[in-house]
């Protein structure tokens, strides 16, 4: 096989651009559709294992379209990071430690956004 690191694409790209292709079409799509969504260059068994893998997941669900599926986003990209972020934080003993150094790394303008929102003053 000619597959070699330097042909690998990064961990997460593939389902980044699934995910993407999803959102801009704005109604479930099946293997095949989303092999055209992302230009044809990818086997329809690597789209299939990609969709399969974000339903599993939670990320996509899927609709009975003929034999197979259609696929579409549980929700879009903002609550997706969100739960994302959720997820890490569960994983830490150490809650405050984590939000102090998320927090510290904010821009000013990300800083005062937040301020807002936990004030309820948000734009």
């Amino acid at each position: 096989m000619g597959d070699t690191n330097a042909e690998r694409r990064p961990a997460g790209e593939l389902e980044a651009a699934v995910l993407a292709a999803l959102w801009a079409a704005g109604t479930p799509l099946t293997p095949v559709r989303m092999q055209d969504a992302l230009g044809g260059t990818l086997a329809r068994t690597t789209v299939t294992t990609i969709l399969s893998r974000l339903y599993d997941k939670g990320t996509v669900d899927r609709i009975r379209s003929g034999r197979g599926f259609a696929y579409l986003p549980i929700e879009d990209a903002s609550g997706l990071t969100a739960r994302r972020m959720h997820a890490e934080l569960e994983k830490t003993r150490d809650r405050g430690a984590v939000l102090t150094r998320f927090v510290s790394r904010l821009s000013d303008e990300d800083e005062q956004l937040l301020r807002a929102l936990l004030e309820g003053d948000a734009p």
